[in-house]
Parts: structure tokens; C-alpha cells; sequence
């Protein structure tokens, strides 16, 4: 695993399925990073700890959102397999809303690519509102 692999998660609150996902996380070499409501206006390059990015002022105090969401930073192809089949392997449920970080969307706040993130996915499965 790169050693500057990043996983930022959202709402994974259910503790066995966390405590999961981390382990799965941190055997692949992962860093681990959970964000919270108030930090949804900070551009996600600035909580992947992309250098050169900073944290903007403020904090988010509005409702945000409830679906769980991955964001992915430094992973190769096969990185990305490993993590998919290490899913697989426990069992787990896939997170629906997931995303590479790229130069586009690392300026994005989490709200933003939130918004993107589930349009997409309704799209692609057909599903208008089930994100």
C-alpha cells in the first residue's frame, strides 16, 4: 500500500461494522479519517492532508446528511481490488457513495461531493432518493 494512503469516512456509525471497515483499512495500509459534520465546508483535499491544502474558517452547523460515504486518496488499481474484495470477504455491506480523490474534487467541501456522489449513484442504479 502507498504510505500515503487516506480513507475518509462519513457516517459509518453502526460500531461492529466500523470497527470493520477500519481493520480492513489499516491491514491495507491505509490511514483512517473520520469526518464529522462540523468539518463538511473544509475542501476534502484539506482532510485527506494533501500538502499545500489548507482547512478554510468556519464550521458546518446545518443538518449535513445521513448516508454513509468513502472518499479514497493515494490508491492504485489494485489497491482499490484489495479493498473491494476485503469487503467482500467479510461480508460487508458496500458503502453505496465512494470516491477516488482527483485534482477536480479535492477542492470540493464533503457537502459537494456528497451531492455529486448521490446523483450519481441514483443514476447509475435506477433509484431516484435511495443513495
Amino acid at each position: 500500500m502507498n504510505p500515503g494512503c487516506t480513507v475518509l469516512l462519513y457516517n459509518i456509525t453502526e460500531p461492529g461494522r466500523k470497527q470493520k471497515i477500519k481493520f480492513i483499512c489499516v491491514r491495507l495500509g491505509a490511514k483512517i479519517i473520520t469526518v464529522t459534520p462540523p468539518e463538511y465546508l473544509q475542501p476534502v483535499g484539506a482532510l485527506a492532508k494533501i500538502p499545500g491544502m489548507e482547512k478554510c474558517a468556519g464550521t458546518y452547523e446545518g443538518p449535513g446528511f445521513s448516508e454513509e460515504m468513502m472518499v479514497l486518496k493515494g490508491f492504485t488499481d489494485g489497491q482499490l481490488n484489495d479493498l473491494l474484495r476485503a469487503f467482500r470477504r467479510e461480508r460487508l455491506e458496500k458503502v453505496n457513495l465512494k470516491a477516488v480523490l482527483t485534482d477536480t474534487n479535492r477542492e470540493w467541501n464533503s457537502l459537494e461531493l456528497y451531492e455529486e456522489l448521490k446523483s450519481e449513484h441514483e443514476k447509475m442504479s435506477g433509484a431516484p432518493g435511495q443513495a
